[in-house]
């Protein structure tokens, strides 16, 4: 089996965890569904160091099957459920950060749980344990947090079911921390997900071994039904791809391992190995417990929902899927962060091109991406909330000074807020930062090395088709958006521009002229079709990504038609650095324009 098939979790023992500390709550807490609990115990651990400010402090929120072992402390210790983001030098940088993660209430790993003693009766709660909730358990968090001394959290991260603590660390507690990160999560599960949940709780609650909860005491306990609930989420954490690439090829080859179970398949040997492994350290009734305060939780399935939920959050926002995920699918994220944008928020989004399903985040296969992601995320994010985008990377640096963007730039006033459409590496939103002082400037792209490039420069982008226009923003949402030589390249070229007019004051576009002199030269008397040795129209017919041949004359034209008002007609000749005012639509190889309507 290929290393980078498999979890990070798979590594995980039922050990003894020999850095944790424990933090006693010795009130009453009273839950959301009216239980109480008369003191809580949280288990937590820490990694890196708490600056003087005590500004530093990340919360990482475990998924279902984790708790606060996140990542090795030393070398000589176990690995942690994130050891490949989580450390010195890494994603989330334990060298800068102070990261804290901690057994959610309701677990089985040193949290008061249904395995910790009832006062009430001196033996393990088991199924007397009250209902929990994705709020207490964030409550909890809240607490220890206090405990430690700080009072606003630099960042919440969380996968999965810590996705789903990290959306309520930020509405819960808006004004607690400036960042959160949400990967492979959702407002709410899915019925899909919520019936293989069912599937699996009854496969615990009808082991003969169950005992109504009270198994503790008892030689055998219900190990069968866990193991059968832990395969069934396997399979949802995996994608039809996965699958395909981990055992189609061997599937009547399956590995030796002694278990009960069957394994004539080698998916079955798999699925029965984690089943039998999970059941060492893990306990049926948290199981139980933390799976229905997932399936409870839900932030509501409307937009108008989402958006009241996420109205009064002030903490930036990094929302990313991935695409083989079918238990938190991608329009989930999506439906959030068009919550967000609906709300005036700075988010960013990206589905992450990935064949490895739920899993993904915990794996490395696709660590460069959504952790590049989420690394550029932090770098560019401050506690101050002022503007400080990165150093210009050195690879693009000659973009930096292209004539064209010179001149579109002099065409935004100063201070005003911008959508890039097609913000490649961001070259456009620093020059606005820098030179036009922009503090709200927003990019859209579909490709996500672009995303990334640009995120490292500190801007939110939002990963869209232009093709399918720009539902995710509001009406004159924008004073500027913009479209930078990429109209020729549109298949919907006039939905994409009625977009641009719905979100945009005022809207930018540049184009090439293929009425220039030079490319009419090749076709009437060489025979050739247009193109150039350089700049935006050096392709070959045949690989070319233009599939708009418009003159400027025909632009006007196309606004005279359209009722659009045209403010600014800019006319350049992009090889020589000028400004051409003698018969543009011959003369000029680009223009720049200002319109609205």
């Amino acid at each position: 089996m290929n290393s980078n098939a498999q979890s990070s979790d798979d590594l995980r023992s039922a050990k003894p965890l020999t850095h944790a500390q424990v933090f006693e709550y010795n009130q009453p807490l009273t839950l959301k569904h009216g239980g109480q609990l008369p003191h809580v115990q949280v288990t937590y651990e820490t990694y890196g160091t708490l600056n003087a400010s005590r500004s530093n402090a990340i919360m990482l929120c475990h998924a279902l099957s984790g708790d606060s072992h996140v990542a090795q402390h030393d070398p000589t210790d176990d690995p942690g459920w994130w050891d490949l983001a989580v450390g010195p030098g890494k994603i989330i940088d334990t060298n800068e950060y102070f990261v804290i993660c901690s057994n959610v209430l309701g677990g089985c790993r040193g949290t008061t749980g249904p395995n910790s003693i009832n006062p009430q009766t001196n033996q393990p709660y088991g199924q007397d344990f009250p209902i929990v909730t994705i709020e207490d358990m964030v409550d909890v968090q809240k607490l220890l947090v206090e405990h430690l001394g700080i009072e606003k959290l630099f960042a919440v991260i969380g996968g999965s079911l810590g996705g789903m603590q990290t959306l309520c660390w930020a509405t819960r507690y808006p004004d607690s921390l400036h960042a959160a990160g949400v990967l492979a999560s959702a407002p709410r599960l899915s019925a899909q997900g919520i019936a293989f949940d069912v599937v699996a709780r009854n496969a615990i609650l009808r082991d003969p071994h169950f005992h109504n909860g009270q198994y503790y005491d008892k030689a055998y306990k219900p190990d069968v039904g866990l193991a059968l609930a832990r395969m069934l989420g396997h399979i949802t954490y995996l994608s039809p791809k996965a699958m395909h690439d981990k055992f189609e090829r061997d599937k009547l080859a399956p590995r030796d391992v002694a278990t009960d179970f069957e394994k004539k398949f080698s998916v079955g040997s798999y699925l029965a190995y984690q089943g039998d492994k999970f059941v060492e350290r893990f306990d049926a009734n948290s199981y139980l417990t933390i799976s229905m305060a997932m399936d409870m939780f839900d932030m509501g399935a409307e937009r108008d929902q989402l958006e009241k939920a996420f109205a009064d959050t002030t903490c930036r926002w990094l929302i990313l899927s991935f695409t083989s995920d079918w238990l938190f699918p991608s329009s989930q994220s999506r439906e959030m962060t068009d919550a967000l944008i609906c709300q005036g928020k700075c988010v960013s989004f990206c589905n992450i091109t990935s064949d490895a399903g739920h899993d993904a985040f915990l794996l490395a296969n696709d660590l460069d991406r959504y952790g590049g992601m989420l690394r550029a995320f932090l770098d560019t994010t401050t506690t101050t909330g002022t503007f400080i985008p990165a150093q210009p990377l050195p690879e693009d640096q000659p973009s930096e000074h292209r004539y064209d963007l010179e001149q579109l730039i002099g065409l935004v006033d100063e201070g005003k807020s911008v959508l890039d459409l097609g913000c490649s590496r961001g070259s456009l939103l620093t020059r606005l930062a820098h030179e036009r002082h922009s503090d709200h400037l927003v990019g859209v792209d579909l490709d996500e090395y672009k995303i990334q490039l640009t995120m490292q420069r500190g801007f939110d982008v939002v990963q869209g088709n232009l093709e399918e226009g720009l539902p995710d923003f509001q009406d004159k949402q924008f004073d500027y958006v913009v479209l930078s030589l990429t109209l020729q390249g549109i298949v919907h070229t006039e939905a994409i521009v009625e977009e641009m007019l719905r979100v945009g004051k005022r809207c930018i576009v540049s184009y090439p002229n293929f009425a220039y002199h030079k490319l009419r030269k090749m076709l009437f008397e060489e025979g050739r079709s247009p193109g150039a040795e350089g700049g935006i129209l050096s392709y070959d017919w045949y690989n070319t990504p233009n599939r708009r041949f418009l003159s400027i004359l025909d632009w006007q034209i196309f606004c005279a038609e359209r009722n659009i008002t045209i403010h600014r007609h800019l006319f350049l000749n992009n090889e020589q650095h000028q400004i051409v005012s003698n018969d543009p639509n011959l003369n000029a190889d680009m223009a720049i324009c200002v319109f609205s309507r």
